[in-house]
């Protein structure tokens, strides 16, 4: 499903159900041992989608441990993403030198919880969401914008290394192209010598789901602005 809304550069595998063969390397098996069996499944099965997208890049399988955020990390070479939520499981992968950085995020197509949009977004954003639930209501655009910035958050971390949160990126969602822009309210790192100041993604609905991706090309160049212009941005496994 989610291969429908990335670029050719970057290999996908998604899932609707846990293979019962989906098995784990034993560094991986320790880091779930005591965990529940829902948290046992979803880990698995992404890292089951992760190896599948390895051996299609011609890549022997290999473990994927946690970062010291939570954060997958990639054999060398590679760049990633990872996303599970009930029902659904799914991975990306590119060859680094092909794609700079990749985020991709799933949730059910369910308005949040009471409290989580103000905790998640910007007044001007939440603006726009009650224009969008208006006209469109079809979408759950506030599940929706919490997607995008998770995406953009997974997009950020391995280009930085830092924390990025919600109120630190603004995200405009186009409800007819299917796609979003993402403008970071933070200092931008520097992408082959040049500030990174936002992110562009697209994203789906499809399935009870609503399904957010972004990726960074390393060619040509990410949507960035000159070093002099001040950076505009946004926060968002």
């Amino acid at each position: 499903m989610i291969e429908s809304i990335l670029p050719a550069a970057v290999t996908a595998v998604d899932t609707f159900v846990d293979p019962p063969d989906a098995t784990l390397f034993r560094d991986e098996e320790a880091i779930v041992r005591a965990a529940v069996d829902k948290r046992r499944r979803e880990f698995t099965t992404a890292r089951w989608c992760a190896r599948q997208a390895m051996v299609r890049l011609g890549r022997p399988p290999a473990p994927i441990l946690p970062g010291a955020r939570g954060e997958p990390q990639w054999p060398a070479g590679l760049v990633g993403s990872i996303t599970h939520c009930a029902g659904y499981r799914g991975a990306v992968l590119a060859e680094r030198e092909k794609v700079t950085t990749i985020g991709i995020d799933a949730e059910p197509d369910e308005p949040l919880a009471n409290g989580i949009l103000a905790a998640v977004s910007l007044p001007e954003e939440r603006d726009r969401i009650a224009v969008l639930q208006h006209d469109h209501p079809a979408v759950s655009w506030d599940r929706m914008l919490f997607s995008a910035k998770e995406s953009v958050y997974k997009a950020w971390f391995p280009l930085t290394g830092r924390w990025l949160d919600f109120e630190d990126a603004r995200v405009v969602l186009d409800p007819l192209a299917g796609t979003f822009t993402a403008d970071l309210l933070v200092t931008a790192p520097l992408v082959r010598g040049q500030k990174l100041t936002g992110f562009s993604g697209r994203w789906l609905v499809r399935n009870g789901l609503i399904v957010t991706a972004i990726t960074v090309l390393a060619h040509p160049v990410p949507r960035v602005h000159p070093a002099a212009r001040r950076v505009t941005a946004r926060r968002p496994t």
